[in-house]
């Protein structure tokens, strides 16, 4: 593919190659500045030059225009046509056209002519910021590309290229011949040559010429600017444009991700030998052996190619990365070990032992120091210090400094590998991820890599001068104050750790390629970075273990036995406050939730001792706590019960500071009721029309009377039965009574009102529709809202003037209905000694009602 470096024109007018065809007509422009300068003399005698707009046609109609030019106080003046310049030119301005349009025959003219030309976009941003109108040599429309540098490549038609160079000079970018450090953007039409490699190496965007047009379209917007990421984003040259991959030796899952994968980064794939593919892909690990010979214009390369272009977001160089046979003599010589199909089969298997146990010796990752104990009298092959007598309690402390060793070498690998480079700053590509989510990932882990480098170092002198008083729990000892401050952090996110990661993988395809190739290095052992980060979850269990092992092997009189001990029980009371640290941050996480998905949720539910308890979906039977027939949920806490509506409008998502987008709130808060407003728990006996209904009589501070919550419970995982003990539970404790079982009370539906019956019917819900219908007309034709003292005034006076008179139809049975209620109330109980009557004051009936029940 040819270079595109030459640019140069038959006409001067036309020759854009570089900004240095014009550096003739600047350097002329600044020695007469410079003239002018330096003699005061001819300063004074040479009249004033000053600037001046003149609106060409339609600009001269814009009156946002003629503000901004008042703003920055520069005079103008309007011109129809090109004849009127004549009239208007004159040695004592300097003339500026504004043209709305850069593609008409006036601006033509204008150009030819040699005259500043502007657009509209620069005396508004102007104006905007406050600043002086800039001088250009060239026509310049917008500067929407100003201070940026552009170099082009690939390019094989001279029109294209003219038409792009001559929109970046309009909107005031700088364009270079040759590829060099101060160059900001590489526009490519390939991704071949020497400018795109280079461009590659130092991570220089590289872009469609796209994005010079989509830039020139938004010409007329403010405060736009083409170097934008979100915009330029959109127009950067894929890693595997103009690529045709195929890929050998990977599992159906894996190969299916990687189609995906080129896909979504600009290129195609096709099977295995076809002749039309740019690249082989191997799997290294696997395949010893091409199937065929491939051709020159094909590239084999490992798996890291692949992953390292996706990461640098962009098309990596193939030669660092080329696929070669394992073809080298010590794996000959290893298969020929390996092959026991020989008469001399016993010799074979003698060598082949020997083999493996050099291989053993050679991967062995003992992290001991070659120096000898004291207690030694010789050392083992690999300098491993060991005692004469190799006794049960050494044998366990070496496991012990094995491990941590071990354990340490993985928290290194985790920061070195993963944490460290995703923290560079000046990323090829950009960050891979943002702030947050590296801390959310990574956590606490250098912290935790300090405290336990710090035990290995101790461990080890321990193993090196090693005898048998010496103590190993004081070791543990002296940081269990830092396991405490380390530990939790970590341990009790780990899970939103996990989380993340695995968003961002799906989410990131460049954090996916890190991974992958990360996860391909040797120091990973292939494991995950989840798989990783697990470690130390487990680890604290594990040390615990061998503690206890090694105290088995103390003897009693060895010092070191209490001091275990001691040791043992400091892990524990690590691992319990983990623990307890995790549940509370999990029962603080779920508090979190109910407010998110609660609509109006009050903010004092947000509290320390309080945790949730669990959540029940029920139906309203009644008019309390909203209509009947609504879906309600209860999210009962250790203190509290928070009920919830199911939202008729769902509002719009949630954005967090970061970006974090979640679900729109689904529920509406009621009411936040604490659990000593509940005086009994009702459950209502299952009949033929009333199933799996319970109740709750409640009595309010600021309300005179009792009032009576019915519901039907929806869900299925939790029972009736489980669920009214667990509520009695809480009030009882809520309430400081032993006797939870006295709070429960069985009762017929029918002494409440209380039944399920048609709750789903279709005629059940348009009653309900109406219904809410009914009250969103009211709400809307109603031009004063009642006060609530005023309606209860209302309603005692209205009370008052019944008590006169006998009773109607209508007033007997609400009477009824709430004689049931009081006869609940005046049911003795502990809870219950002083509660007055439902309704004591309507009428002498309910009295009579309520003593005969009692």
């Amino acid at each position: 593919m040819a270079e595109n470096s030459a640019l140069t024109s038959t006409t001067g007018s036309t020759s854009l190659a570089d900004s240095s065809i014009f550096d003739s007509k600047v350097t002329e422009t600044s020695k007469e500045n410079l003239f002018i300068g330096s003699t005061s003399y001819v300063e004074e005698e040479m009249p004033q030059i000053e600037t001046r707009i003149i609106l060409v046609q339609e600009a001269g109609k814009q009156e946002e225009l003629i503000k901004a030019l008042k703003e920055i106080k520069v005079p103008f003046v309007k011109m129809e046509s090109v004849e009127e310049f004549k009239s208007l030119d004159s040695p004592e301005f300097e003339n500026v056209f504004i043209i709305m349009d850069f593609q008409d025959s006036v601006f033509n003219e204008l150009y030819k002519t040699d005259c500043r030309v502007i657009g509209p976009p620069v005396v508004l941003n102007c104006a905007q910021k406050g600043e002086p109108l800039p001088f250009s040599c060239r026509p310049l429309y917008c500067t929407s590309m100003m201070n940026l540098v552009l170099c082009f490549t690939g390019f094989r038609k001279k029109e294209e290229l003219v038409r792009l160079v001559t929109l970046v000079h309009h909107m005031g970018g700088v364009i270079r011949k040759d590829f060099n450090s101060k160059v900001t953007h590489l526009v490519a039409n390939c991704t071949q040559g020497e400018k795109f490699r280079i461009a590659v190496s130092l991570g220089t965007p590289i872009m469609k010429p796209e994005w010079i047009y989509k830039a020139w379209e938004r010409r007329n917007e403010q405060d736009f600017c083409a170097s934008f990421d979100e915009f330029r984003n959109e127009f950067k040259v894929p890693p595997f444009q103009d690529c045709i991959l195929s890929f050998l030796g990977f599992s159906d899952e894996e190969k299916t991700n990687m189609e995906e994968m080129t896909e979504m980064q600009g290129g195609n794939y096709l099977p295995v030998g076809d002749e039309r593919c740019t690249h082989l892909i191997v799997e290294e690990n696997i395949v010893k052996e091409l199937p065929f010979e491939p051709s020159k214009k094909l590239y084999v390369v490992k798996q890291e190619w692949f992953w390292g272009s996706i990461q640098m977001d962009a098309r990596a160089g193939e030669t660092m990365y080329l696929y070669e046979k394992a073809n080298t003599p010590e794996l000959k010589k290893s298969v020929s070990l390996l092959s026991l199909s020989t008469p001399n089969s016993n010799r074979k298997r003698r060598r082949l032992k020997e083999t493996l146990a050099q291989l053993s010796r050679e991967t062995d990752m003992s992290p001991f120091p070659p120096q000898t104990p004291k207690s030694c009298t010789k050392s083992s092959k690999n300098s491993t210090p060991v005692p004469s007598k190799q006794s049960a309690r050494w044998q366990v402390a070496r496991e012990l400094y094995q491990t941590e060793s071990n354990y340490v070498n993985i928290l290194a690998t985790i920061i070195q590998l993963f944490q460290v480079p995703l923290e560079e700053e000046g990323q090829r590509g950009g960050p891979i991820l943002a702030p947050e989510e590296i801390k959310t990932i990574f956590g606490s882990i250098p912290d935790i890599f300090d405290v336990h480098t710090k035990i290995k170092d101790d461990l080890e002198d321990l193993i090196v001068n090693w005898d048998e008083s010496k103590s190993i729990g004081d070791i543990f000892l002296k940081y269990s104050k830092d396991l405490v401050k380390t530990y939790p952090p970590f341990v009790n996110f780990f899970e939103m750790s996990k989380e993340t990661i695995i968003k961002c993988e799906k989410q990131k395809p460049r954090f996916h390629a890190f991974l992958k190739i990360n996860q391909a290095k040797p120091e990973c052992g292939r494991q995950s970075l989840v798989e990783l980060l697990i470690r130390p979850v487990q680890r604290l269990p594990s040390v615990a273990l061998l503690l206890n092992d090694l105290k088995k092997h103390t003897a009693e009189e060895n010092p070191d036995k209490s001091t275990l001990e001691k040791a043992i029980g400091s892990l524990k009371e690590v691992m319990t406050h983990i623990n307890e640290d995790k549940r509370k941050t999990e029962a603080q996480k779920q508090i979190f939730d109910v407010v998110y998905e609660v609509d109006g949720c009050p903010a004092n539910l947000l509290s320390s001792h309080r945790s949730l308890v669990q959540r029940v979906e029920t139906v309203s039977l009644g008019e309390h706590p909203c209509d009947r027939g609504e879906q309600v949920t209860l999210f009962l806490f250790n203190d509290c019960l928070e009920i919830a509506r199911k939202r008729h409008k769902v509002i719009g998502t949630f954005r967090s500071p970061h970006g974090q987008t979640r679900p729109p709130a689904s529920l509406k808060h009621i009411h936040l009721m604490p659990l000593s407003q509940i005086k009994k728990v009702l459950d209502i006996r299952e009949t033929e029309d009333c199933h799996n209904a319970f109740a709750l009589l409640v009595r309010p501070p600021t309300e005179q009377a009792n009032v009576l919550l019915s519901f039907q419970m929806t869900s299925e995982e939790l029972p009736k039965e489980n669920w009214l003990k667990m509520l009695c539970r809480h009030v009882a404790n809520t309430i400081c009574k032993a006797d939870a079982e006295n709070l429960i009370y069985t009762a017929d539906p029918e002494s409440f009102e209380v039944n399920t019956k048609d709750m789903d019917s279709t005629l059940s819900r348009a009653s309900r529709a109406i219904k809410k219908t009914s009250k969103k007309v009211t709400r809307a034709f109603s031009f004063s809202k009642t006060p609530k003292r005023a309606l209860r005034r209302a309603l005692m006076t209205s009370q008052s003037s019944v008590e006169g008179r006998s009773p109607s139809s209508n007033d007997k049975h609400v009477m009824s209905r709430l004689s049931s209620t009081s006869s609940l109330a005046g049911i003795p109980s502990p809870s219950l000694v002083s509660l007055p009557s439902f309704f004591e004051r309507r009428s002498h009936t309910l009295s009579r009602s309520t003593t005969h029940l009692i």
